[in-house]
């Protein structure tokens, strides 16, 4: 059930109790010929029923009445002044509207005991004027009752059908948004090393196609088969599937690295890692090869994994980066991409990235994630 139909729902109810009501305490006075009794039953009527949807709008809306408590305070004069003019009274009718208003609009600290007041006193005004039938009494008191706690859950459960479907909306959008940074940050990560791979083979092979056609077409192969591993990232980005292994992406990454002139020494730590935790330093793997391609003049390069204290620790370190990318903490004003997003992916997998120049004119990229 939408909110839109709650409230229509809510307003109807509302509106026919409040009708009600108010047309069973005009119908009293229709037979007497009295216009003083007219005038002021008309005063009374006015008084509370303007107030009373002035009241009820505002709840649905949830907001405050612009005059309040001043329109509250016409409420209860406008209920309970008559009782002392009309030769029948005129609260009994319109109480339980009153005691609905208290409810909706006050905390119900204050509202609740103000509405048991509200109710008490016609349990004692129906016995004074009943000559004591406390049945009748007790029947008015129960009926104030629960017809203001009826208004009150009307309208609350109005507001909060419109919270939900505002709240569903808030949520739509920011699933939207994390699909829109998950596919840039996977783009970034995923085609960047591609691209430069692709890039590093057809310079090569364009170098060797006149002095060495045999090893040049090696790197044309290879270069089609980078391209093929490219549309499959795409694919895969677009299926939101990203399963990746540290071993073949280290694999990838040595291959890379050696065909475009950089030493890479390897030592990972044999352990059985979980599966977020290994997605991610795979992930790391390849952000690191890609900024060593990219932004260094590295000759050198280690890629090492350890574990301990219940921590899986990746370390690259190549010997030369010149234009190195900025720490992870300075790259948050572009989320999703290069090594904010790898600190990203750390984070969801509940462990952290740093990335640093080294004392020797080198850098660094060091991640940790559970183990």
């Amino acid at each position: 059930m939408t909110s839109a139909a709650v409230r229509r729902f809510s307003v109807v109810v509302i509106t026919a109790v409040s009708t009600c009501y108010t047309l069973i305490g005009v119908g009293l006075y229709l037979a007497r010929a009295d216009l003083g009794v007219h005038a002021g039953v008309l005063a009374a009527t006015a008084g509370t029923a303007v107030p009373h949807v002035l009241h009820i709008r505002a709840g649905l809306r949830g907001v405050r009445p612009r005059y309040l408590p001043l329109t509250l305070l016409v409420q209860a004069v406008a209920a309970y002044l008559p009782d002392f003019l009309l030769p029948y009274g005129w609260s009994g009718n319109v109480a339980p509207l009153f005691a609905g208003a208290l409810l909706v609009l006050l905390p119900l600290w204050l509202g609740g005991p103000l509405a048991g007041l509200v109710t008490l006193y016609q349990g004692v005004a129906i016995m004074g004027v009943s000559g004591g039938a406390w049945p009748i009494a007790i029947f008015y008191a129960v009926t104030v009752l629960t017809t203001g706690a009826m208004i009150y859950a009307l309208v609350r459960s109005s507001r909060m059908a419109a919270e939900l479907d505002q709240a569903r909306a808030e949520l739509a959008e920011a699933a939207v948004l994390r699909e829109r940074l998950r596919i840039s940050r996977d783009l970034h990560d995923g085609l960047g090393r591609s691209l430069t791979a692709i890039a590093l083979k057809g310079d090569l092979a364009a170098r060797l196609v006149e002095r060495d056609p045999v090893s040049a077409r090696s790197e044309v192969t290879e270069l089609v088969q980078v391209a093929r591993e490219a549309v499959q990232d795409v694919r895969h980005v677009a299926r939101g599937y990203r399963e990746m292994s540290l071993r073949g992406e280290t694999d990838r990454a040595v291959a890379l690295l050696e065909a475009s002139g950089v030493d890479c020494q390897v030592n990972l730590a044999v352990a059985a890692l979980p599966k977020a935790s290994e997605e991610a330093l795979a992930w790391g793997v390849r952000e690191g090869v890609t900024n060593i391609l990219r932004h260094s003049r590295a000759t050198t390069c280690s890629i090492t994994t350890s574990v301990r204290a219940g921590a899986a620790r990746l370390e690259i370190v190549n010997d030369s980066a010149s234009a190195a990318p900025p720490p992870v903490e300075a790259a948050r004003v572009t989320p999703g991409t290069g090594l904010t997003g790898l600190g990203e992916r750390a984070s969801q997998a509940g462990g952290a990235v740093t990335a640093e120049a080294t004392a020797t004119g080198g850098f660094r990229l060091t991640m940790e994630v559970p183990a």
